[in-house]
């Protein structure tokens, strides 16, 4: 008999603090005994193992067949000795024996039940957060900050812990534990040991991911959570700006105004949960070229001009709107082109014109000339490649604003593309007339003229 009298309550414990099935917790127990009266007695003995509930105790129990002479005292028993169990036994009958001499399991035996025991009540454990949150995978939850591994956030969401990454953290924001927080349950695993560098980790949370600002609007804006109003779309670069397209299914419903809120109320607490970040709202059109000009509000946008096979668009903007547009370090043009998944090239319209001359077209085609640089040159009257061969050195090197090394490689790479011009005193190369071609004084004299006509 293997058991103590604290047993049945020890289980009972841990089933309502874990919340784990009492039939799992037993399960595993008798798992645990049998393997470690194996590793005791042999592994080819025939053994059962059962819990009594109403004792509290754990039975083994050992069969063997009965026969006339014992080979192997493992598995058979000789008939004098069954009989002396129950008269009744007979050759060939299996007997079923309970072990009362096994309290004692051996330190070996019983950590192999222990390991046994503490493995199945994990994957246990597992199950019953899988189940709690499987249906809450894509939703917010609130938690409290228990600690910080190698940066790694753990959250305190009640029932077990969650890991909010460090990638995954708002880099402008910094907890402390026992703060609460709220984060985007990003992905619910069955089994941790496959999570990767959060092995020992089911719930991954995340507050830098377009679905978490999403979530948010749902939360304040209740024409969102009733359908009514749209989220289109997400484009987030945490801590710092987002935007967001809405749109609405009732003609008299101003989706950017629902979710302003009165005097920006409703807008004002995403912004204070995610720490300042800039939120722009925008109005979702299915024309790319309207959806353009709303994302890149607040610059105004003079053309647009849509390829549809390449998913590229080129805005022009004046030219006091380019920086605007752009944003600074390029933030709102990137914002927009991962909002509408198209490729967005802005240009000022200077630029846009310039572009259409073939003259500075042949400009840009010279190695290392990009727009900007060829934007200087035009401006200064450089407007071929000829013409920036022949400049001069100290003036390049003003204009293009590059040293010396620059300047020498930017009027080789002009020479190169420059028609050769010859050289002073040198006739300029003529090509023969085809054979089938009169010669010039010919083909300039005209019709011949009788000599009288002529007088």
């Amino acid at each position: 008999m293997v058991g103590t009298e604290n047993l049945k309550r020890i289980l009972d414990q841990i089933c309502r603090d874990k919340g784990i099935d009492r039939s799992l917790l037993i399960s595993a127990i008798e798992d645990a005994v049998s393997a470690a009266v194996r590793k005791k007695y042999g592994s080819r003995r025939e053994i059962e193992v059962q819990f009594n509930d109403e004792l509290g105790e754990v039975e083994v129990f050992q069969y063997r067949t009965v026969v006339d002479e014992v080979l192997d005292e493992e598995t058979e028993i000789s008939l004098e000795d069954a009989r002396k169990l129950d008269p009744e036994f007979e050759l060939d009958d299996d007997v079923g024996e309970k072990l009362d001499n096994i309290a004692d399991l051996g330190r070996i035996a019983a950590q192999s039940a222990k390991q046994v025991i503490i493995h199945r009540m994990r994957d246990a454990e597992r199950d019953v957060i899988y189940d709690m949150y499987r249906d809450r995978e894509g939703s917010i939850v609130n938690g409290i900050v228990q600690r910080f591994e190698r940066g790694d956030m753990i959250i305190n969401l009640g029932r077990t812990d969650a890991v909010l990454p460090r990638d995954a953290q708002i880099p402008k924001r910094s907890y402390k534990q026992g703060d609460r927080i709220r984060a985007y349950l990003q992905e619910v695993r069955r089994d941790a040991r496959e999570a990767g560098r959060f092995r020992d980790a089911q719930l991954i949370l995340s507050r830098t991911c377009n679905e978490f600002l999403i979530k948010l609007f749902e939360m304040e804006v209740p024409e969102i959570a009733e359908g009514i109003v749209k989220i289109m779309g997400a484009a987030r670069e945490p801590g710092f700006r987002a935007k967001i397209a809405v749109s609405s299914i009732e003609s008299d419903v101003d989706p950017v105004g629902a979710c302003v809120g009165l005097k920006g109320s409703r807008v004002q607490n995403v912004v204070q949960e995610l720490q300042g970040e800039r939120i722009d709202i925008v109005p979702w059109s299915p024309d790319p070229a309207k959806y353009v000009y709303n994302a890149l509000a607040p610059a105004e946008v003079s053309m647009v001009i849509v390829e549809e096979e390449r998913k590229a668009l080129l805005v022009v903007v004046p030219d006091d709107q380019l920086s605007l547009a752009i944003g600074r370090q390029g933030q709102n043009v990137r914002l927009a082109s991962r909002l509408l998944g198209w490729k967005i090239d802005v240009k000022s319209e200077q630029r846009y014109n310039n572009l259409e001359n073939p003259a500075y077209r042949d400009l840009v085609a010279v190695e290392g000339v990009d727009e900007a640089l060829a934007d200087r040159l035009f401006a200064a009257g450089v407007s071929t490649p000829q013409a920036l061969a022949a400049m001069d050195a100290e003036e390049l090197m003003t204009v293009a604003r590059v040293d010396p090394e620059r300047a020498q490689a930017l009027q080789a790479a002009a020479r190169a593309l420059a028609p050769a011009e010859p050289a002073a005193g040198e006739p300029a190369a003529v090509e023969p007339p085809a054979a089938d071609t009169a010669p010039a004084d010919e083909a300039e004299a005209g019709p011949e003229t009788p000599a009288d006509d002529q007088e």
